[in-house]
């Protein structure tokens, strides 16, 4: 098996216009799609595409109809020139808990034959339903990855939209990290991370991870409920999206 678990934390902390912190405990699929079948078969709680106690759909990602996600990376690589042929795809996610996930931030990891990596996809998804994903080309084979780009999709109704992502992103292994610094005319307002510490993907770490985290994914939706009302009680300003996007797709040099 190529897919992990990664148990650790998420960090939110604001700094513009007014201060605001919090932190929680996670657990994290990698999961190569590759492995999606034998996942499948060999963990009795774990099912793909069908209801289990913890689960993966493909129709969470990408396209979200349920089409194969191979296929549609796969389509978005070859659209941004950049080559899908023999290709690895692993993709760092939240599972379904009881029929139940959000996913703020899914990233798929693009490997070649050499098992170097080619480009990496960021998932970013809202409250409303809507989804955006910066697709990136991976020059160097390196252990911590860099990647700038504009804000394209309202995520929080309590940030505008005239600001960047700075994205830094450990190559997946024995630990993994993803941080974004969000600017607003060139000054930090926010900062977010997730972290964690692999174990292998079998019956017993799952199982372990979980009753660690028996309600995580009813807890992440629940915290970024309370969190914007704690947001709200500050008096922060509150911003409507003024555009309706349900799945779009940028391609960032």
């Amino acid at each position: 098996m190529n897919s992990s678990i990664y148990n650790g934390t998420v960090i939110h902390k604001r700094f513009k216009p007014k201060s605001h912190f919090f932190k929680y405990s996670v657990f994290s699929l990698l999961i190569d799609l590759a492995d999606l079948e034998q996942l499948d078969k060999d963990i009795k709680f774990f099912s793909f595409n069908n209801f289990n106690l913890i689960s993966f759909f493909e129709r969470d990602h990408g396209d979200r109809d349920g089409s194969s996600l191979i296929e549609w990376v796969k389509r978005n690589l070859e659209e941004n020139e950049i080559n899908s042929e023999d290709i690895r795809i692993k993709l760092l996610c939240y599972p379904r808990i009881f029929g139940y996930v959000f996913n703020p931030l899914s990233v798929f990891f693009i490997y070649n034959k050499s098992e170097k990596l080619i480009s990496i996809l960021y998932e970013v998804k809202n409250t409303f339903g809507e989804q955006h994903t910066y697709i990136f080309k991976v020059q160097d084979d390196l252990k911590l990855f860099q990647h700038n780009c504009s804000k394209k999709f309202h995520v929080s109704p309590f940030i505008e939209m005239d600001c960047n992502y700075f994205f830094r992103i450990l190559k997946p292994g024995e630990r993994i990290s993803v941080i974004i610094d969000q600017y607003q005319t060139n000054e930090k307002i926010l900062y977010a991370s997730q972290d964690g510490n692999r174990v292998d993907f079998n019956s017993k770490e799952l199982l372990k991870s979980y009753l660690k985290h028996p309600l995580m994914t009813f807890k992440i939706i629940s915290a970024i409920h309370f969190e914007a009302f704690k947001l709200w009680t500050k008096g922060i300003k509150f911003i409507k999206r003024k555009l309706n996007i349900k799945n779009n797709i940028t391609y960032e040099s």
